[in-house]
């Protein structure tokens, strides 16, 4: 490679060989194409079906993904051809739009790049080729119309959707719990899906894992899964008829946003502003008391201190809790708005959410696994699940 100019000073590169190379036309393009595609449905035709056997990836991190998920194995895989590039669109968009048959997508696209193929070598224009198989698409989409079968599923009779969903599982590498698995997830999406408008809100579920235990220790939990604990231990474990106060603010005296120095040189001095600190503290635990709150669950933290106070005025904490988490808590447990969760000096007693708390607290060691936060609502719950793999 070398670098030259022309005669009005514009630098270009002259690339070794770059006379014998020729750009790739007509059928010849269109074979090359049609061989990218048929390599990435190659690479996944060995993950089809329940007997499909898994993939070994590893990132360049040196992370290990075991899977024989279409989507997530073109979305590990590094594809710089812009017709690879398109199966691995393809691949997306069926998960975002199904959720199933990621690689049933991609294997049918190569099955159809190659007969296509073969019709491109008899002559025929491509575009008579996409126009055979759209002809050929309503055709098999009348046909499955005439032979499917409808069934009724409702609250009471979900056996239709646990067997499809158990036929989903199949290929995956859960099947040997399939059916358990298969029933925790249609209840968890039954419960905040609206059959009336058919709309389903799946950010409303939530999957969490813990390292330890048995596929079999799964379990669905109806409520808002915190995992967080009391914030001293001898704060009490389980609060019924909760009335909650939701905090986005620390709870702990407001820092000056300068830069500020305090000198202390005498003994009273310092009893003042310990005096002073403490009152603050006071005052806050006050205001929480007199909304009628027996839960504070704060967004941040506060120091041992507050945290004594609390445990000492009968007023149990949790802190360090997420905005995601504190958004479905005030949602259901009956706070009109997200903005209604306030900070301490400007508590509402109109506006104190009140469920149902249950914090359940069991070793790791033991058979059930588990240790949550769940708060209930009979109108509104929201179904997280627990999976300990």
């Amino acid at each position: 490679m070398a670098l030259a100019f022309d005669e009005f000073g514009r630098p270009f590169i002259i690339i070794k060989e770059q006379e014998q190379k020729t750009r790739l036309r007509g059928i010849e393009a269109q074979k090359a194409n049609i061989s990218a595609g048929k390599a990435v449905a190659r690479i996944l035709r060995t993950s089809l079906g329940p007997k499909g056997m898994d993939k070994m990836l590893q990132s360049p991190d040196g992370d290990v993904t075991i899977t024989n998920d279409g989507a997530t194995i073109l979305e590990q895989m590094d594809v710089d051809n812009q017709i690879a590039k398109l199966m691995v669109e393809l691949s997306r968009s069926q998960d975002y739009e199904i959720g199933d048959g990621t690689t049933g997508v991609v294997v049918m696209a190569g099955a159809l790049l190659e007969q296509a193929e073969r019709l491109l070598e008899r002559g025929i224009h491509p575009i008579r080729v996409a126009e055979g198989y759209e002809l050929a698409s309503r055709i098999a989409v009348e046909h499955l119309e005439h032979i499917a079968q409808k069934f009724d599923f409702g609250p009471t009779n979900i056996e239709p959707l646990v067997q499809t969903c158990m036929t989903t599982l199949s290929s995956k590498i859960v099947n040997r719990c399939k059916r358990p698995l298969a029933e925790i997830s249609v209840k968890a999406v039954l419960s905040v899906a609206d059959l009336e408008r058919k709309d389903v809100n799946l950010d409303l579920i939530k999957v969490e894992g813990k390292v330890g235990g048995k596929l079999e220790d799964t379990e669905l939990i109806y409520g808002i899964t915190v995992d967080k604990d009391m914030s001293h231990p001898q704060m009490p474990k389980q609060i019924e008829d909760a009335k909650i106060a939701i905090l986005t603010c620390p709870f702990e005296p407001p820092k000056p946003k300068t830069k500020h120095k305090v000198d202390i040189d005498t003994v009273e001095k310092f009893q003042t502003l310990r005096l002073q600190e403490q009152k603050y503290f006071d005052d806050m635990v006050q205001k929480c008391k007199d909304v009628g709150a027996t839960l504070v669950i704060c967004q941040w933290g506060f120091d041992d201190e507050a945290n004594h106070l609390l445990m000492h005025r009968n007023l149990p904490a949790v802190r360090w809790v997420g905005g995601v988490e504190l958004e479905l808590i005030a949602i259901a447990t009956g706070f009109n708005r997200w903005k209604d969760c306030a900070k301490v000096p400007r508590v509402d007693p109109r506006k104190a959410g009140k469920g149902m708390l249950v914090w359940s607290e069991r070793s790791l060691l033991e058979p059930q696994k588990i240790k949550c936060c769940t708060l209930n609502n009979p109108q509104q719950f929201y179904s997280l699940w627990w999976w300990l793999s």
